[in-house]
């Protein structure tokens, strides 16, 4: 009993507030492009009291990153948009796109942790108040950054012509691939793809199209990892190998999926999983 109490005052009191930087090589650019940094933020689940995490964010802004990528639930109130917007600070000055999540709409509520362990398909969404997602949404358009849900678009980063597109959130099943399909741009150094959920059936069909790497949150790492075993669950129907960090996906597309910088107020836990945002350095592959 006093190992357990002593373990959950860990994950709920320090690891969950050990903020931290996963960094990664990755060579998905075409022959001979430079490389490019991009800064993977994803899952804040901000409440306006995150005083911490909120610096800690906005001083990443040092690592010098040419394209800033979030992947939604920036949200977890109502008030907590100028949070998010301190937060990000003067990375909303950098190049950036984003696309939201389900805690970008709707509010968290209390569930049974238990059913997080439940089979996907007996699972109820229960969705909370709304959030004030439109309010985000400009004022990150209005800082330059791109939506791409359900858009494709080319711009230049670091000099290079990127290629990106992305869907609204697939865990509410708010995806529409078929308004982005067809296959990516030939030209471009590096053709991106972008989903809050990593559900497989949207990887399938990005890496159907194309695409080199798609960024995606959500599985929050699991949440919960035993040593030796790693995530318990990954709150969708990707597998548990895949919850967190680089990974390949099929023959030629590779996949970063954020552990997150958040937790739902309501499992303010985390274990063998601290909170991150990923740094990556993308390179040239080999011809």
């Amino acid at each position: 009993m006093v190992l357990g109490a002593a373990t959950l005052g860990y994950a709920a009191g320090i690891e969950r507030r050990h903020w931290t930087l996963r960094t990664a090589e990755v060579p998905v650019l075409a022959p001979g492009s430079r490389p490019i940094r991009i800064l993977h933020i994803s899952d804040l689940h901000m409440l306006p009291s995150h005083q911490s995490k909120q610096r800690w964010v906005a001083a990443l802004d040092k690592l010098d990153p040419h394209l800033v990528v979030n992947t939604g639930d920036n949200l977890s109130h109502h008030q907590a948009v100028p949070s998010v917007l301190r937060a990000l600070g003067p990375l909303l000055d950098r190049p950036g796109m984003f696309i939201f999540g389900s805690n970008d709409y709707y509010a968290p509520k209390p569930k049974n942790p238990a059913r997080y362990l439940m089979p996907r398909g007996r699972k109820k969404r229960i969705h909370g108040v709304q959030l004030p997602w439109r309010d985000l949404r400009a004022a990150f358009v209005e800082h330059g950054w791109v939506d791409l849900t359900h858009v494709r678009r080319t711009m230049k980063v670091a000099g290079q012509q990127v290629f990106a597109a992305g869907v609204d959130d697939p865990h509410l099943r708010r995806d529409r691939y078929d308004d982005i399909s067809g296959p990516a741009d030939s030209a471009a150094v590096l053709r991106l793809g972008l989903s809050h959920s990593p559900e497989p059936r949207v990887l399938d069909a990005f890496a159907t199209d194309g695409y080199d790497l798609v960024l995606a949150g959500h599985t929050h790492g699991g949440q919960l990892r035993l040593p030796g075993y790693g995530a318990l669950v990954t709150n969708c129907e990707l597998d548990r190998s895949r919850a967190r960090g680089v990974s390949r996906w099929g023959a030629r597309m590779w996949l970063n999926v954020s552990a997150g910088l958040g937790t739902s107020p309501y499992a303010p836990v985390r274990f063998a999983c601290p909170p991150e945002a990923s740094l990556l350095t993308l390179v040239a592959r080999d011809q």
